[in-house]
C-alpha cells in the first residue's frame, strides 16, 4: 500500500543530485549509528531470551554458579572475543579500501560505463514536480520520489527517480527546506522529508543525494539508559521525545527551524532542528494524535485533532488558552483554509467532513458535510482555487467538492477501487492546482487533471485562469506503466484495509509478535 504522498514545488530539487559519498567522515558517522543499534538490539536480544527463560520456570544461573569447582576456568566468558583497541562491527573491514568516486578515477576499470547518459537519467529540470510516496509491499517500506514531467507532448510522464529504504512502516511525510546534517552549513534551501513511522523516531533524509544509505539526522533517538526493566522502551509519555509511532508531521513554513509532530503516545512536540531536539510537548490529547496543522497567517498557531475525538486550536507559545471542540467520531484529517486562514476543516472516521471558525471553541461547525459512506481517509484543499476541496475515502472513491458560500456540493465524483485500491492520500499539486494525486491500498499512484472533468470546468470558471484554457475532452488520469498482470476484481475488492485496526493491532499486540 501506499500510506501518503507530498508534492515537491518545481525548482526546489537540484537539477543533478548529488551521488552519497562515503568520505571519512560519513563513515565515522554511519559506524556510530549502526553501533548504536546494533547494541541496543543486543541488549533487547538478551532481555527477551531471559525473561523466555524465567517464564519457562528455568533457574538462570552461571556455570560457576552450577559448578564452583569450574570457576578457576572462567567458563562464563569462555566465548567472549578478546578485546580488540578499536569495537568491530560490520563497516569495520571498510576502513582503509581505496574509493573512487566514479569508474573513470578507478585504475583497475578498463571499460568505461555511461556515466554522461546516466547524468542525463536523473537530472530534474525546472519544470518537473517530484512527488515523494511512502510505500510498503511485502513487508518492506521505502519512500519513491516519482517524477511527474507534466511537459511531455501534453500526456504526463510519471516515473520513479529514486526511492529510499526506510526501517519501518511508514504513516506520514512533510517536505521541508531547512538545511540540516551534512549540508548544514551550506548556503539557500535545501530539499529535505521528514518521515513518521511505527517507530518513535523522526528521520530526516536529503532527497538531493541518491543512493542513501542513512538519514541526514533522527530525531527523538531514544536514551538507552531510560528503558524499563527487562530491555522494553516503554511507551510512557514524556517531554524529550516520542515513545510511539508518530502519526503526522507539519513544518513550519515561517518559523523554518521548526517542525511538529503528533504520536499514538497521545503527544504533540515541537522540534528545534538546528539543534535536533523536542522544544516543547504538550499533553492536552488522551489518545493517540492523528493530525496537525501549522495556522498559514499566524505562524505559531496550530491546530491538533486526535482519537479522542476532539480538535484543539492553540498558540504554541501559550497553549493553555486553547480552544476545543468535541466530534462524533475520530479525526482522520485536517486542513486550514487558505482563503479563510480564521477558520480549517476536519474529516472523521464516520464519513463526515465538517467546517469550523477557529475563534469561536466549542461552537457548532460552520457547515457539516456527509461525503462518504465509510471514513474520509484523506482530504485536501486547492489553495488557487477558492472554494474546491477533494476527499477520499476507504470505499474505493474521490470527490471533489464546491464549498463556494459554505454551501457543499458535489461536483464530480470518481471510482478508483479498480486502480489504487482503498484511498489513503489525496493531495494537490502546489504548481498545477488541477492535478491531483491519488494513492492508496492498491500501491500505485495515479495523477488526476480534475479540470479536464467538464463539471469542474464549468463549477469553479472564472476563479482560475488555468479552468478557462482549453481542455481536452477526455479527462486525463497518469499512472506508472504496470508491466505486471493486472489484477482480478476479485483481488481488488478483498478484505477492507481498516488502518485503525492495522494501528490499534500494531500498538496493542506487538508483544504477540504477529507480522501487521
Amino acid at each position: 500500500m501506499i500510506s501518503a504522498l507530498h508534492w515537491v514545488r518545481r525548482g526546489a530539487a537540484q537539477e543533478r543530485p548529488d551521488k552519497y559519498d562515503l568520505d571519512e567522515k560519513e563513515f565515522k558517522r554511519i559506524q556510530d549509528f549502526a553501533a548504536q543499534h546494533l547494541a541496543e538490539a543486543k541488549e533487547e536480544l538478551a532481555a527477551a531470551q531471559k525473561a523466555e527463560d524465567i517464564a519457562n520456570g528455568m533457574q538462570v544461573e552461571t556455570i560457576s554458579e552450577a559448578n564452583p569447582e569450574l570457576s578457576e576456568y572462567n567458563l562464563d566468558d569462555y566465548d567472549e572475543e578478546t578485546p580488540v583497541a578499536q569495537e568491530s562491527n560490520i563497516f569495520s573491514n571498510l576502513k582503509g579500501l581505496s574509493y573512487y568516486t566514479s569508474n573513470r578515477e578507478d585504475p583497475y576499470i578498463t571499460l568505461r560505463d555511461e556515466e554522461d547518459e546516466d547524468q542525463e537519467d536523473i537530472m530534474i529540470q525546472t519544470t518537473d514536480n517530484l512527488l515523494l510516496a511512502a510505500k510498503t509491499e511485502d513487508d518492506i517500506s521505502h519512500l519513491e520520489v516519482y517524477l511527474y514531467d507534466e511537459s511531455e507532448e501534453g500526456e504526463g510522464n510519471l516515473y520513479v527517480h529514486h526511492d529510499i529504504m526506510l526501517p519501518a512502516f511508514p504513516l506520514c511525510l512533510e517536505w521541508l527546506d531547512f538545511r540540516v546534517g551534512r549540508k548544514s552549513a551550506m548556503n539557500g534551501p535545501g530539499n529535505y522529508v521528514a518521515v513518521g513511522t511505527f517507530d518513535p523516531e523522526i528521520e530526516i533524509w536529503d532527497l538531493d543525494t541518491i543512493d542513501n544509505m542513512y538519514p541526514d539526522i533522527v530525531l527523538g533517538a531514544q536514551d538507552k539508559t531510560k528503558k524499563k526493566k527487562g530491555g522494553k522502551k516503554s511507551k510512557k509519555p514524556n517531554s524529550e521525545y516520542h515513545t510511539d509511532a508518530v502519526m503526522a508531521l507539519a513544518w513550519n513554513k515561517q518559523h523554518r527551524n521548526i517542525l511538529a509532530s503528533a504520536s499514538a503516545d497521545t503527544t504533540v512536540k515541537l522540534w528545534d532542528l538546528t539543534t535536533q531536539q523536542c522544544a516543547h510537548s504538550f499533553s492536552h490529547h488522551t489518545d493517540k494524535v492523528q493530525a496537525l496543522a501549522w495556522n498559514p497567517i499566524e505562524s505559531t498557531a496550530l491546530v491538533t485533532g486526535s482519537y479522542d475525538k476532539t480538535v484543539a486550536v492553540f498558540d504554541s507559545r501559550a497553549p493553555e488558552a486553547r480552544a476545543t471542540w468535541r466530534l462524533q467520531a475520530d479525526v482522520e484529517c485536517l486542513r486550514w483554509d487558505p482563503h479563510d486562514a480564521n477558520c480549517f476543516y476536519v474529516s472523521t472516521d464516520d464519513g463526515m467532513v465538517q467546517y469550523f471558525d477557529g475563534r469561536q471553541g466549542g461552537a457548532q461547525p460552520v457547515f457539516r458535510l456527509h461525503a462518504h459512506d465509510k471514513a474520509v481517509s484523506a482530504m485536501d484543499v486547492n489553495a488557487t482555487v477558492k472554494g474546491c476541496i477533494v476527499t477520499g475515502s476507504t470505499d474505493g472513491s474521490v470527490k471533489v467538492w464546491d464549498v463556494k458560500e459554505n454551501r457543499p456540493s458535489m461536483v464530480t465524483s470518481r471510482q478508483v477501487k479498480g486502480d489504487i485500491g482503498q484511498v489513503f492520500s489525496v493531495t494537490f499539486c502546489p504548481d498545477a492546482p488541477f492535478n491531483l494525486a491519488m494513492a492508496g491500498s492498491a500501491g500505485k499512484v495515479n495523477i488526476w487533471d480534475i479540470a479536464t472533468n467538464a463539471g469542474v470546468r464549468r463549477a469553479f470558471e472564472g476563479r482560475s485562469t488555468i479552468v478557462a484554457s482549453a481542455r481536452a475532452d477526455k479527462e486525463k488520469v497518469v499512472a506508472m506503466p504496470d508491466d505486471d498482470e493486472p489484477e482480478s476484481e476479485e483481488e481488488m475488492d478483498g478484505a477492507d484495509i481498516d488502518m485503525d485496526e492495522v494501528l490499534e493491532s500494531d500498538y496493542e499486540e506487538e508483544e504477540s509478535g504477529e507480522d501487521v
